[in-house]
């Protein structure tokens, strides 16, 4: 019989899944047993995507991620919904083959938009195959150079396009940056070891790291972050249902990791500084246990899905945040969107201040209100 939560139960747990409170069952300390809790965590900005691991790893630098992202415990492609994200390295290619080629299904009309064609395309993958092969890695404009090279157009979103197109296919990946510079590299020599999983062992491994990473959560969640089909998500759960447990969230039936079924559930009261782009707004298409529908337009001005870096207190975002990194200190501005007394902005400051030291810089705060 499914345990029924009230929605400050169901917070806590969701911020113990997202790793944002002590875990009873898991304590990650590295960035590769972070990344594979999640699955994949969105890092289409890669400053967000480092503060994402960096919240998760107390005590470690952005010099510390950067130097595990370069030892290759994560990297960056398009596994799902035409997004970047970060996957452990070797589960990149059986995701791209499961949920990264959803997004193919587009592609012809985009190519259409863009004046490409499906030969440019292919012509594209073989071009970064050969000039990538040996364990070569491009910075983003020597790619886009070396497709110009190639007769290929690479103006306006063309080149976008194309560098999309040869990762989805599974020929290239996202090294890190060498220095603000985005590089790529032949994902076979970047993650030689790669594991292979049949289609619903695949889809049950990839249910359990999204319910334990997220939970509680639902099926029509689980398809929304996946990018599958219901139905296929519906059968991933199935398949992984030894190590899930259901719960009631106002009467609507919710999956959990079983390891935190039973866990403690004492209300947060944590104040944190994470970044927009992060799996704790991200990873959930219902978002109003965390964030009021009157501070959505705040979160995302425009709704155009550019997130703002968040204040979160009790579970719950009171605050958007911004940052201005100079070479002797990061200035932080902040918008609340709450009111906060003088105790509470100084635990904002304190949580900031936990960003400021993962860059190894002072900080400098300005309020907007």
């Amino acid at each position: 019989m499914p345990v029924d939560l009230s929605a400050a139960d169901a917070l806590a747990l969701r911020m113990t899944s997202l790793l944002l409170r002590p875990h009873p069952s898991t304590r990650p300390g590295t960035v590769a047993e972070v990344v594979e809790w999640f699955g994949a965590m969105q890092a289409q900005d890669l400053a967000s995507g480092l503060w994402s691991l960096g919240a998760r790893l107390p005590g470690r630098s952005v010099a510390d991620v950067q130097a595990a992202l370069e030892r290759r415990e994560a990297l960056r492609t398009w596994p799902m919904r035409g997004t970047v994200h970060l996957v452990p390295s070797a589960d990149a290619r059986w995701m791209l083959e499961l949920t990264g080629v959803r997004s193919l299904a587009g592609a012809a009309t985009r190519r259409a938009q863009l004046g490409l064609t499906e030969a440019d395309a292919d012509r594209a993958v073989e071009v970064l195959g050969t000039a990538l092969a040996g364990g070569g890695r491009l910075t983003r404009a020597q790619c886009l150079a070396t497709l110009r090279a190639a007769g290929l157009g690479t103006d306006g979103q063309r080149g976008y396009h194309l560098l999309w197109y040869a990762s989805v296919r599974g020929v290239t990946c996202v090294a890190p940056n060498v220095g603000t510079e985005q590089t790529f590299a032949l994902l076979d020599e970047w993650a030689p070891t790669s594991h292979r999983l049949e289609r619903d062992e695949a889809l049950a491994l990839l249910a359990h790291r999204y319910v334990r990473g997220h939970g509680p959560v639902t099926d029509r969640e689980f398809a929304g972050w996946s990018g599958l089909t219901l139905t296929d998500a519906r059968r991933g759960l199935a398949a992984a249902d030894d190590a899930l447990s259901t719960v009631r969230v106002d009467g609507t039936p919710m999956y959990v990791d079983a390891a935190v079924a039973d866990a403690p559930r004492t209300a947060p009261d944590d104040v944190l500084a994470l970044p927009g782009f992060d799996e704790y707004l991200l990873g959930f298409r219902d978002r109003t246990l965390m964030l009021d529908p009157a501070h959505q337009a705040a979160v995302v001005p425009g709704n155009n899905g550019i997130f703002q870096a968040t204040v979160v207190r009790a579970g719950r975002v009171v605050g958007v945040w911004k940052r201005k990194v100079g070479r002797t200190a990061v200035t932080v501005t902040i918008q609340p969107l709450t009111t906060l007394d003088v105790a509470a902005r100084a635990r904002v400051e304190q949580a900031l201040g936990r960003y400021a030291d993962f860059l190894g810089l002072p900080a400098r705060f300005d309020w907007l209100s």
